[in-house]
């Protein structure tokens, strides 16, 4: 019923942009002036559009920019960036429309499919907009009715097995902007500085010799076993590093089944639920090692340039796992990853939980020691 009524939705809304577009479709040319960034998927994904909007800062620094915003997130993870200028976070498709009217929208960059952003910036009468055309595999979202409005926009192609912060920057090319770099932005917050720092005074930690490990994933198909979160610790500890658990008010699962796992509970810090996400950003940055599966706060810390493991289970670890001499990834056995970003809805279940499950603790510890070897601190504490 629910798979009906989505399909019927899309093409409700397929024949009204397809008609506002035919009859009132203005497309005009010249610089973008108030640019509407609408990122694709969670957290960590949000965290790798930040170089679209630095782009959009450097090559066109007198544009106004906003990002929609999805309950609050996007506005708390991107504060303080110096990236953003206003947000658009209205839900229905009638005040979304309005919103653009009224903001006077005239580029909107799309950075993943989305029929009702595509929608909402046709019936709007935005004269700019750049959306994707995903290649080379299956994406859920590319659903036909969005292939169909592609017509009335400047598309740009997103390679699906490619890396992903590069490809959105893609979005930027039908505007004769050409970027390559994508390193990830992102601040805080002094009052989130206060935070850290009675955080560390209470638990006689200093600033870049913590590790920090987040045992949860939003996507629970990713999920590790906590009892090797555990050994990871413990193998941490014993390296004479303090070590941090974090997670949100979902994750006290997976927090409670790491720690129990412990033979010494005293050898792990416990601050799950004890951050806000500014807060959060602050006390990433001042790490000097993160380790987690491919989620969301992994982001935040590649994006303060602290050292990061990265247990992909089956994620693509080509297409947007942290890059580069900083960050290391443990690599399941596989002949081909089972999820990626554009694709995390159609896979062989039974097939990514062997993939998770087929990394060991032992893996994992060979990989944080031979990391831990050959990086310097960060500079962003």
């Amino acid at each position: 019923m629910k798979s009906m009524m989505r399909r019927l939705r899309n093409l409700v809304l397929f024949m009204q942009a397809y008609g506002f577009a035919l009859v009132f479709r203005k497309r005009l040319g010249g610089t973008p002036k108030r640019i509407l960034v609408v990122p694709s998927g969670k957290l960590g994904d949000v965290v790798c559009t930040t170089p679209v909007l630095r782009a959009i800062r450097d090559k066109l620094p007198q544009a106004r920019v906003y990002v929609r915003e999805w309950g609050k997130m996007n506005s708390s993870l991107l504060a303080d960036s110096g990236l953003v200028d206003d947000y658009i976070a209205d839900v229905h498709m009638r005040d979304y429309v309005a919103a653009l009217r009224r903001e006077r929208i005239d580029t909107v960059l799309i950075t993943g499919p989305s029929l009702e952003d595509v929608a909402a910036a046709l019936i709007a009468g935005v004269p700019q907009i750049s959306a994707p055309r995903v290649t080379g595999g299956y994406s859920p979202q590319q659903v036909r009715p969005y292939v169909a409005l592609l017509r009335f926009v400047r598309e740009f192609p997103f390679a699906i097995d490619a890396y992903a912060p590069r490809e959105r920057l893609r979005a930027l090319e039908p505007f004769g902007i050409i970027v390559n770099d994508t390193k990830k932005h992102l601040g805080y917050s002094e009052s989130a500085l206060k935070v850290r720092a009675n955080f560390l005074k209470k638990h006689n930690l200093t600033l870049g010799t913590y590790a920090i490990i987040s045992p949860s994933a939003g996507n629970k198909i990713k999920a590790w076993p906590a009892e090797r979160f555990a050994r990871v610790a413990e193998h941490v500890a014993r390296k004479g590093v303090p070590t941090v658990v974090i997670g949100g008010s979902r994750d006290g699962e997976e927090v409670k089944a790491m720690l129990g796992g412990l033979k010494d509970p005293s050898s792990v810090i416990d601050a799950s639920e004890q951050f806000s996400l500014d807060e959060l950003k602050a006390f990433v940055a001042g790490a000097a090692l993160f380790i987690s599966v491919d989620t969301g706060p992994l982001y935040i810390a590649e994006a303060f340039d602290v050292p990061t493991v990265d247990i992909v289970g089956p994620v693509d670890e080509r297409v947007q796992p942290p890059v580069g001499p900083r960050h290391a990834v443990v690599v399941s056995k596989r002949t081909r990853p089972m999820l990626s970003i554009m694709n995390a809805r159609v896979y062989d279940r039974t097939e990514a939980r062997r993939q998770v499950e087929s990394t060991s603790a032992e893996e994992v510890c060979a990989t944080i020691d031979a990391l831990c070897a050959s990086v310097v601190p960060s500079s962003h504490q």
